[in-house]
């Protein structure tokens, strides 16, 4: 009996470590994307996933080594297990414009769908994809599971309509890189060159804000060069409107600043004709505003004199997943966060779990929570406000790019969540 006992933990002790090895990216995959489209719909309580299409995309762009998202970040997730043995080989939490939307006042009275898709590695072999919602308590649910047949003839094999594309910064492998696409958005055929200018502003601007300055040579960045029919973008409020490529708009949610995509699967369809980690949608526009996703989407306009640094605020909520750490702001949600349990954003807190947070970056001298005084205004600490809220949600620095213009920086909690990402998608 002894032996026998021996012998079954052994067995669950290897299945443990078998659970927990690295994924052979080339034993499941090509080096190519499977685009699984659909639409993300329901009210401010319900939710729904409606298949739309799946596609076959010429690049992929992401780690080859780090298949399985060690972070858990987003308010979403997609993985994928190997059909046939049940193995988790894939998996990438992601945070869309709907989960936004689902805390609006309209939302508790109309319901919408919003374009989504989940983009992994095309599979050798029949795979299941599932995607998984967060749910108020934190934990992850399945709304959505489907077998797929790599050779399934639905799966779309269109050539992308061509623009033309252009590399302004780069060398490195995709599978060792960050690969950046910026697109344009209400720029005309004949302000081409005005894009490209701009693109290449940008890019200096994200360059001289730390810690991407250090990282200068790992980052792969391309531009898509997509006109549109007229110059600029919609801003409802004031009863304009222009006809561009990806139908952005400001007054999202009724929100002046807050700008963004109304055309995800066009984006989606551009972005393919180059290798891409993360999209941004430069729009062509001197109004100030943007908006930024979690493995989803940034937007940004070009011509405000804050454009850069909300270019560089809004790429760390789609690239690192830092929440925002303003609360006096007007904004259009409602209850964003449970402050019961933990938020997912690394540099956010309501103290319910903090242990797994920044508290060994924090002095044994700082209190615990800081007071936003004179005296710790360059101290890493637990600065009540952040999060939309002025209480019960915490933020390590009284300021930082993740909470106004006022400041150049990230905060040292932030700037640690971005070399981390980083370092996933390189090494």
């Amino acid at each position: 009996m002894a032996k026998t006992i021996k012998y079954f933990l052994l067995l669950v002790l290897f299945a443990a470590i078998s659970a927990r090895a690295e994924v052979r990216f080339h034993d499941f995959f090509k080096e190519q994307t499977l685009r699984y489209d659909f639409l993300l719909g329901g009210d401010y309580e319900t939710v729904e996933v409606f298949p739309r299409q799946m596609k076959l995309e010429p690049y992929w762009a992401g780690s080859v080594n780090h298949l399985i998202d060690p972070f858990d970040f987003g308010n979403y997730r997609v993985r994928v297990f190997d059909e046939a043995g049940g193995r988790l080989i894939f998996s990438r939490g992601f945070s869309p414009l709907f989960m936004e939307w689902q805390t609006t006042e309209e939302a508790k009275h109309v319901r919408r769908t919003f374009y989504q898709s989940a983009f992994v590695p095309f599979p050798k072999k029949k795979i299941k994809l599932e995607i998984e919602q967060r749910q108020w308590e934190g934990h992850f649910k399945v709304i959505h599971s489907v077998i797929i047949d790599p050779e399934d003839y639905f799966i779309l094999r269109e050539t992308p309509k061509k623009f033309q594309t252009k590399k302004i910064q780069g060398t490195g492998k995709s599978e060792e890189c960050i690969d950046l696409v910026f697109l344009a958005e209400g720029y005309t055929v004949a302000e081409m060159d005005k894009f490209l200018a701009d693109a290449d502003r940008m890019t200096g601007y994200l360059f001289s804000v730390s810690p991407f300055s250090k990282h200068k040579d790992e980052f792969n960045i391309y531009a898509v060069l997509c006109p549109s029919e007229e110059s600029g973008t919609d801003v409802p409020g004031e009863s304009v409107y222009r006809n561009t490529i990806f139908n952005s708009t400001f007054y999202t949610f009724g929100t002046p600043r807050y700008l963004t995509v109304g055309d995800m699967e066009t984006v989606y369809d551009v972005a393919a004709l180059v290798p891409w980690d993360h999209i941004f949608v430069l729009v062509n526009t001197e109004r100030y505003g943007g908006g930024g996703f979690y493995n989803f989407l940034s937007v940004g306009s070009v011509d405000n004199e804050l454009s850069g640094k909300v270019f560089v605020h809004e790429f760390g909520h789609a690239f690192a997943g830092l929440g925002d750490e303003y609360y006096t702001s007007n904004v259009a949600f409602e209850n964003f966060y449970n402050l019961k349990t933990e938020p997912w954003e690394p540099n956010l807190t309501t103290l319910v779990d903090f242990d797994r947070k920044w508290k060994k970056m924090i002095e044994k001298d700082t209190p615990v929570p800081t007071p936003r005084t004179a005296r710790y205004q360059s101290t890493t600490g637990v600065f009540e406000g952040g999060g939309y809220s002025a209480k019960g949600i915490y933020s390590p620095m009284m300021d930082c790019r993740m909470k106004s213009n006022d400041v150049p920086y990230f905060c040292p909690v932030c700037s640690d969540a971005i070399e981390r990402t980083i370092r996933l998608h390189t090494h």
